[in-house]
């Protein structure tokens, strides 16, 4: 397995695992898949201070990724990440190696803290996350509604 920036040509990969949690999970909140063409303006949104990156191996195993926490000025050097991989390839450190790289890119970037938002019944990401130095640092009770379900969201932090 190799880690590398997101490419263009990754576009139609990232879109068909992102999409399949967007119909069939709660790992995104998202309740519209996205068009390759949502997804290239993605990638082009994630090739400069907050980098995508993916696990390949003759294809795309998953992704990272980190995005800004909030508009306002004083949150620039906070950025919330997101790990996405294959349905396929879970339970193989694809998940902990994504996470890892893009900590590492954040913290060269000069971001000192790091947020990771997690539906609570994603208890795999909640333990990579924990196993990568992040601490729960509060519950948001039922503030999101998919599949008929009220989800709760766990919130972590690392400082870089």
């Amino acid at each position: 397995m190799q880690l590398r920036l997101v490419q263009r040509d990754d576009a139609e990969a990232i879109r068909a695992i992102y999409n399949l949690e967007v119909t069939t999970g709660t790992n995104t909140f998202d309740l519209v898949t996205r068009s390759l063409e949502e997804q290239r303006a993605w990638i082009d949104r994630h090739r400069g201070a907050h980098p995508a990156v993916v696990a390949w191996d003759d294809q795309v195993l998953g992704f990272a990724v980190v995005s800004p926490f909030r508009d306002r000025a004083a949150y620039a050097t906070t950025v919330e990440d997101s790990v996405y991989v294959h349905r396929d390839h879970r339970g193989r450190g694809v998940g902990r190696a994504l996470l890892e790289e893009v900590l590492r890119l954040a913290a060269g970037h000069g971001f000192h803290a790091v947020i990771a938002r997690i539906s609570s019944d994603n208890e795999a990401s909640v333990r990579l996350h924990r196993a990568c130095g992040f601490e729960t640092v509060g519950v948001e009770r039922e503030v999101g509604r998919k599949h008929g379900r009220w989800l709760d969201v766990v919130e972590l932090q690392r400082m870089l």
